[in-house]
């Protein structure tokens, strides 16, 4: 019997490392040391539900598990064979507990390859991936397929760069294997930088060789023996059980020379990342590799013909490598069935914000936002409505009610006027207001713009300040128009992906939420409450017992009125921080 326990950053930052320390102990207090075995694994992707336990092989779940909850798992289900019901995961809608994870709304319609092998496997035991076919795929290149064969393989099952521009995975590696060089270089882009966006870092965590198996099959494929993971230094544990993969791997002879009896060679190191948004984009990646300011350059020459150190280079994302094993191993027929015409296999979003089952899930392309948001997600919380859903992070665009049926894929996206990016979805409900949205993601790509070309550098900043005074209610209507012809302008004339797509959220808002730009200028009113300098807050006399509760909390002392008497906000010294309204019990405290 195994107990797998989820060891993804959300989980360990809850205390899984104190779960799996304490099954352990009270393993051993019983005596079951030897019949139960605790595993460390990845991600289960149910984060709004972790830590998470679960029981295998008969498949019991358990959520929001504590450490003090340990004793009872162990003494009622293993010791005398009883679930522990209390910790069992509660569908919301049906009210019904379900035992089974294959049973839940969250899971259902899930396809997992990318994620195949996260929350199953200890990620730090090589012997667990092979277990699970790891290796097969990189033996089955080297022993039955010809460089050729491979890049066929992968170009047959339609894989496009889940990096966020779609660009046909097997084609690129045919470009790069078709520039003669003395050294060829494999990348891995794991520089995840997008706001709520987590899918490399869980794959990272819970199934390193995936990648690293990956890469030596790109290596093989072009004619490169070196391989190089980008990957940023604020993802220490990925990075831990990378260094343990890499070095794993060189002690079973997968990676370094006559891998698998053969003349094939192929070795892998890290480099970091300081955390730069634009070092995303593949040549401002490679300059940072180099030692430069990661700042990008202009495309021809594309990195395949002239890459890290001058050489051809391949640069894929973690993701799109993830799914190199799997399409080796069951053909690109099994996975060009998967998907739509235009957009094969499945991906993986980083679901976040308002939803009620926030977490990391896989779906097949052309799953539509509605199942994604209602079906597996949850619903939105607290019963709110559904406003509008963000997907490709600070490049993407706002998305509202009546997308909600689209399919999603690169091009359908790209037409409702978002993107895919590299997986993040963040959800919005009626208390967001759409100009703060538009700001909140300037604001970023603001802060981390290279500035190497004008308008990123100068036309976001722009941007930034319009919206700026509008949220304060300084706005007029030229200043929408304003928007729009800026935006544009940027898009057509930045220098890399990032200035090309930085307008997106606002074309976006300004297209699907038109009328809430309007109320701030006209109205200077913020209806979703959001923007402070356009809010007001008042108390309900009828509703106030003159408490004080609001009085004692108000940090500058804008609030005036006798015990027991009906109290009064000052408005020129009020600045809106919102504590009198947490505080007071009477709902006497109003925003407008």
């Amino acid at each position: 019997m195994h107990l797998l326990v989820c060891g993804g950053t959300g989980c360990r930052a809850a205390a899984s490392d104190s779960i799996v320390e304490s099954l352990k102990q009270e393993l051993e207090n019983k005596g079951l040391q030897d019949d139960v075995q605790v595993i460390m694994t990845g991600c289960f992707g149910f984060c709004e539900k972790g830590p998470i336990v679960k029981v295998s092989p008969d498949n019991t779940f358990y959520v929001q598990v504590k450490p003090e909850d340990v004793t009872e798992i162990v003494e009622e289900h293993l010791v005398k064979g009883r679930q522990v019901e209390r910790l069992l995961y509660k569908d919301p809608e049906k009210k019904e507990i379900v035992a089974d994870s294959k049973n839940m709304d969250f899971y259902k319609k899930q396809i997992r390859i990318s994620l195949r092998n996260c929350g199953f496997i200890d990620p730090e035991n090589l012997d667990e991936y092979i277990a699970r076919d790891g290796y097969m795929a990189l033996g089955k290149c080297l022993t039955e397929m010809k460089p050729a064969d491979v890049i066929n393989e992968i170009k047959e099952s339609g894989l496009r760069g889940r990096g966020g521009g779609g660009f046909p995975t097997g084609l690129k590696w045919e470009i790069a294997s078709k520039n003669d060089a003395d050294q060829k270089y494999v990348v891995c882009n794991a520089d995840e930088g997008d706001p709520g966006a987590f899918m490399d870092r869980s794959i990272l965590e819970g199934d390193p060789h995936a990648v690293l198996e990956a890469m030596a099959i790109c290596g093989y494929s072009m004619g490169a023996t070196k391989g190089l993971i980008y990957i940023r230094a604020e993802y220490p544990l990925a990075i831990k059980r990378l260094k343990i993969a890499i070095e794993q791997a060189r002690e079973y002879g997968l990676l370094g020379k006559n891998i698998f009896g053969t003349d094939f060679e192929f070795d892998i190191e890290l480099r970091y990342g300081a955390g730069a948004f634009v070092c995303g984009e593949e040549t401002s990646l490679i300059h940072s590799m180099e030692g430069e300011r990661g700042e990008p350059t202009i495309k021809p020459p594309y990195p395949a013909e002239k890459g890290y150190l001058g050489k051809p280079t391949n640069v894929n994302n973690v993701e799109t490598y993830a799914n190199i094993p799997v399409i080796i191993n069951k053909g690109a027929s099994w996975f060009n069935k998967i998907g739509t015409e235009k957009s094969k296999g499945t991906k993986v979003f980083a679901l976040a914000g308002k939803i009620n089952n926030v977490g990391l899930i896989e779906v097949p392309m052309g799953t539509t936002l509605r199942e994604v948001i209602f079906e597996i997600g949850g619903g939105i919380k607290d019963g709110k409505k559904f406003k509008a859903v963000q997907t490709g992070g600070p490049s993407g665009g706002c998305l509202t009610e009546e997308h909600l049926d689209t399919p999603i894929d690169f091009d359908n996206l790209l037409a409702a006027g978002s993107m895919m990016g590299s997986g993040g979805m963040i959800v919005m409900d009626e208390d967001d207001c759409m100009v703060s949205v538009a700001k909140f993601y300037l604001d970023f790509t603001v802060e981390e713009s290279c500035g190497k070309c004008s308008p990123c550098r100068i036309g976001n900043k722009r941007l930034y300040e319009l919206l700026d005074r509008i949220t304060q209610g300084k706005g007029e209507m030229e200043d929408l128009q304003r928007l729009r012809n800026m935006s544009n302008v940027i898009k057509d004339t930045s220098l890399c992906g990032l200035g090309q797509t930085s307008p997106n959220p606002i074309l976006s808002t300004l297209d699907n939420f038109y009328d809430e730009y309007v109320a701030h200028v006209t109205e200077k009113k913020c209806f979703a409450s959001q923007c402070k300098d356009l809010m007001t807050y008042s108390v309900v006399e009828e509703n106030c017992v003159g408490c004080t509760a609001c009085a004692r909390v108000c940090p500058v002392g804008a609030i005036s009125g006798e015990k027991k008497e009906i109290h009064y906000i000052n408005p020129e010294i009020c600045i809106k921080c919102g504590a009198c309204e947490e505080r007071c019990k009477f709902d006497a405290i109003i925003v407008k």
